[in-house]
């Protein structure tokens, strides 16, 4: 693995900057090469990470792993927490880390010449190890790793909007195929047509027997 302030050089270069979170990123990553026993930043696509919010803390963990969103390789669950879980696609392990709920604390005391809270963050995550930092207990996957990956290649239509779905992430209700939006609702609702087009297909379908 790179060094711990090689990988926060390429963190910071993305941003501009360098912040606790990004930190926080590179050391979890850190942790979970060792957990694993993986070589991070892979040169393959054996991890999978499933992170639990956006932003710098996924920066810094993306440049430590190599996971990426556009590698398929990166997953985000919006929980709106600095958590992630760490697959080895090979055996199906996977381990849960986030940060000990006094680690933001405990940082101060690896940083007495910080000037600020902040600060005291920024220079302590890096000063104390990734076990001062991190909690961590292994977890079962609700989706399988096989199907989070799916087939390369599969493609349907939904029989709804038209549109292509990619990675088996089509849904089938009875003989027909819709992508998830029709058939369970989504973030954004159509308004340029009636509003039945926007309903999901369970919602419509009783209005229409309705």
């Amino acid at each position: 693995m790179k060094t711990l302030y090689e990988l926060l050089a390429e963190s910071a270069a993305l941003h501009r900057h360098l912040c606790p979170r990004q930190v926080l990123g590179v050391q979890m990553a850190r942790l979970a090469a060792q957990l694993l026993s993986l070589d991070l930043p892979q040169r393959d696509k054996r991890l999978l990470t499933i992170v639990e919010t956006d932003g710098c803390f996924t920066s810094g963990l993306s440049v430590a792993t190599n996971c990426w969103v556009g590698r398929r390789t990166l997953r985000i669950e919006d929980y709106g927490k600095v958590a992630a879980t760490f697959v080895d696609t090979r055996t199906e392990r996977a381990i849960r880390i986030a940060p000990s709920p006094t680690a933001r604390e405990r940082a101060s005391a690896f940083a007495p010449d910080a000037t600020n809270r902040w600060e005291a963050m920024l220079i302590g995550y890096q000063r104390m190890t990734p076990t001062d930092i991190f909690v961590w207990q292994p977890v079962i996957l609700m989706t399988p790793v096989k199907a989070i990956i799916s087939r390369a290649g599969h493609r349907a239509l939904c029989v709804r909007c038209g549109e292509e779905i990619l990675n088996e992430r089509e849904v089938v209700i009875g003989d027909a195929t819709f992508c998830r939006h029709c058939a369970y609702g989504g973030y954004y609702l159509l308004c340029d047509e009636g509003v039945d087009q926007g309903l999901p297909v369970a919602q419509w379908a009783l209005q229409a027997a309705d």
